[in-house]
């Protein structure tokens, strides 16, 4: 008995425009779609187990690379064709009425989805930064910090001591409130090109694999005619600001996780 693997959801008015030839998880038969009402499911046909998937995923970190690539790369393509509801790595059902009853009991949230996400796409910005000619910039030009020089010169000796000590810790906070300032304004500046603008969490170097460190993470929900727009925002902040130790990361479009989740 064969289990079903859903990639994703696209409204069934939709349906018409052709699915492309794509090989399914097993690397052998081919996606094909179910339509349920106002929705309709693209899925594949796996002869195998939730056992037998479920001790791959957990003993056979090749396999699990390589399927997890192959959703990926479906759900992209898929993307460029539909308006598309994505689902997550490995989604499985037993049956077509398992996966009918799912849908059935979630159409009005599914109808919801789509009409957010019809028209628009999903964008990631990643703002890193050189903290080290950062936080050198700061102890020497930062009104503050030099404020807070000023203050310690003028108390006695003793205290004088101990607070110099705490200079650094001081620079690292300005250095913090700094980052956090610049990248909340670059973020706003964005956000008014998009329905939607979500902060996600930061990675850090063993994920991104850069000498810097990542400072901001944000995901974008744009319709499609104000990309133009964003981008050329983007672009101005990257011209003005990568001479002062800051990198700007832009890609798009994406699969809408971020604004379609579904649990299934």
């Amino acid at each position: 008995m064969s289990l079903l693997y859903l990639y994703s959801f696209i409204p069934t008015s939709e349906s018409n425009q052709p699915l492309p030839s794509l090989k399914g998880f097993d690397g052998d038969r081919e996606l094909y779609m179910i339509s349920i009402g106002d929705v309709t499911a693209i899925v594949c046909d796996v002869a195998a187990s939730e056992e037998t998937i479920k001790e791959k995923m957990d003993q056979d970190v090749e396999w699990l690379q390589e399927k997890a690539f192959h959703h990926h790369e479906t759900v992209l393509q898929l993307t460029k064709i539909y308006t598309l509801i994505p689902l997550k790595f490995c989604t499985l059902y037993k049956s077509e009425d398992s996966l009918r009853n799912t849908v059935e009991s979630n159409q009005e949230k599914l109808r919801e989805t789509f009409s957010l996400l019809e028209g628009n796409e999903e964008w990631n910005v990643k703002i890193y930064c050189d903290d080290e000619a950062l936080r050198k910039q700061i102890s020497e030009q930062s009104p503050s910090i030099q404020a807070k020089r000023e203050e310690i010169e003028a108390l006695s000796p003793g205290k004088k001591f101990f607070e110099r000590k705490k200079m650094d810790q001081y620079i690292d906070q300005e250095l913090e409130n700094e980052k956090t300032s610049f990248c909340e304004g670059i973020h706003e500046a964005l956000k008014t090109h998009s329905i939607l603008g979500n902060i996600k969490k930061n990675w850090n170097k063993d994920v991104t694999g850069r000498q810097e460190k990542m400072a901001w993470n944000s995901v974008f929900l744009l319709p499609q005619d104000e990309v133009e727009a964003f981008i050329k925002t983007f672009k101005g902040y990257e011209e003005k600001f990568t001479a002062s130790g800051w990198q700007f990361e832009a890609s798009g479009p994406w699969p809408a996780y971020h604004f379609s989740s579904f649990t299934s």
